[in-house]
């Protein structure tokens, strides 16, 4: 048993804290050798936390498994303990609801998952812009899995590349990494006819920043 485990938010119910404790397990033996059962048990304490706000309650412990473990996978990698074997780029809006969402699928779509992509918001929405989510089913980009995540220290210390999208300077600098910041209109409160030109205009850019990372 995962026995150090820190009691979850007691603002979950006890069927939420037991399934959020078994991800906990799972976690403790995805990455075994690398983190002690206290770091792993701290990371899903601060990734419950920082989801609390997840609008569909019952999809928290699936949330906060996939948070916390990406969480850890980016501090593996930014401490060497995995290999990255493909270009990391970060996105960072405000509210990781549309531009940075956008960006992050069309990252995976046009290189055909080739670069490794994250994206974070500074101050995170509840749920992803129905219209962005729309617009990029358009082009073949699922998002209905997708979710809002908080901005966290890890993601950009894995980072190769960090383009931020109107966030300010809600973003840490770190030596040795690219930084851009991309100048796009926001897709809260657009139309579909809106957010596709916004789509298209990340396209255009993420097309570009894919040569980059990816010379022929």
């Amino acid at each position: 048993m995962f026995g150090k485990i820190r009691p979850v938010s007691e603002t979950l119910d006890p069927i939420t804290r037991n399934q959020i404790r078994h991800a906990a397990e799972e976690l403790h033996e995805e990455f075994a050798g690398m983190f002690s059962s206290e770091t792993i048990a701290r990371y899903i304490e601060e990734s419950s936390d920082l989801l609390s706000g997840a609008r569909i309650s019952t999809y928290v412990p699936l949330l906060v498994h996939r948070f916390a473990r990406e969480r850890l996978q980016a501090l593996a990698q930014a401490q060497g303990d995995i290999v990255k074997e493909q270009p990391e780029v970060l996105f960072v809006c405000v509210h990781n609801a549309g531009r940075s969402q956008m960006a992050a699928g069309l990252v995976s779509l046009r290189s055909h998952g080739r670069i490794h992509v994250r994206s974070a918001g500074s101050d995170p929405a509840e749920s992803i812009n129905p219209a962005v989510v729309e617009a990029m089913n358009e082009i073949g980009v699922d998002m209905t899995q997708e979710f809002p995540k908080p901005l966290t220290d890890e993601v950009v210390r894995a980072a190769d590349v960090v383009i931020t999208m109107g966030c300010g300077d809600a973003c840490p600098i770190y030596p040795g990494k690219k930084y851009e910041d991309w100048e796009l209109d926001d897709p809260a409160g657009q139309g579909i006819d809106a957010v596709r030109k916004i789509r298209d205009d990340i396209d255009a850019r993420v097309q570009r920043l894919i040569a980059e990372l990816l010379p022929e």
